[in-house]
């Protein structure tokens, strides 16, 4: 299906987009800490902000800078409930060039950005990267059962939908078959590959070929090559 092929590259080229912004940020502020100074400020207000969904509050804080000037900023970190109260001191970093360019020294609010954003392109990224990964697996294990597998025919069982998997509101069908081993007398149920459109109308066979790996029949192949092609 077309939309699963551009879904796998659209996480993974967003998850690495995002794990460059979260090592960006956590350079600029590594690099921000190195030529800063220090001083102690006081919370003097919190400001709320409201989205669609949630309330924060950013704290404001006021500090002398070297030299006397007075500097009041509001934190780029908000939270709820509030991580500071009015009145509180708390030491702030700031650069002695532009000192309005200044913050809290308190882990989330140096770190937190890089963080968040760390960690969902890291979501993101798996999520694709593991996509793509098993398509890779998946075709490698074709091409091996296709040049070094044992073809047998197993007994058309129908076609079932995979609940497992949901893209764009649609689950995928697959053909079960099963096989009796001549020798142990186990028996082998096969399900082929996710197939995007209902196939039943097309298995009229009472026999369906599967490429099995003799040495462990766990690694197998279901062929539907005998299925008309699905237009794009």
């Amino acid at each position: 299906m077309k939309t699963l092929n551009v879904i796998k590259y659209v996480f993974a080229i967003v998850g690495a987009a995002m794990l460059v912004g979260a090592f960006a940020l956590y350079t600029n502020t590594t690099s921000f800490l190195e030529r800063s100074e220090t001083a102690q400020g006081t919370v003097v207000e919190l400001i709320r902000s409201r989205s669609s969904d949630s309330t924060s509050y950013f704290p404001v804080v006021q500090f002398r800078a070297a030299g006397g000037r007075e500097i009041e900023f509001q934190s780029n970190s908000g939270s709820n409930p509030p991580s500071y109260n009015r009145g509180e001191q708390v030491t702030v970093f700031y650069e002695p060039a532009n000192p309005e360019d200044a913050m809290i020294d308190g882990f989330f609010s140096l770190w937190g950005a890089a963080l968040i954003i760390g960690g969902i392109g890291s979501v993101f990224g798996l999520i694709g990267v593991g996509i793509i990964a098993f398509g890779v697996m998946k075709s490698r294990s074709k091409a091996y059962l296709q040049k070094n597998g044992v073809q047998i025919h197993a007994s058309l069982q129908g076609v079932e939908q995979n609940t497992s998997l949901t893209v764009n509101g649609r689950n995928p069908f697959r053909i079960v078959c099963q096989w009796q081993h001549p020798q142990t007398r186990e028996l082998h149920v096969f399900r082929s590959d996710n197939l995007w459109f209902d196939p039943t109308d097309h298995v009229d066979q009472e026999k369906v070929p599967v490429l099995v790996d003799e040495g462990n029949l766990k690694k197998y192949w279901v062929d539907t090559s005998f299925l008309p092609k699905l237009a794009g």
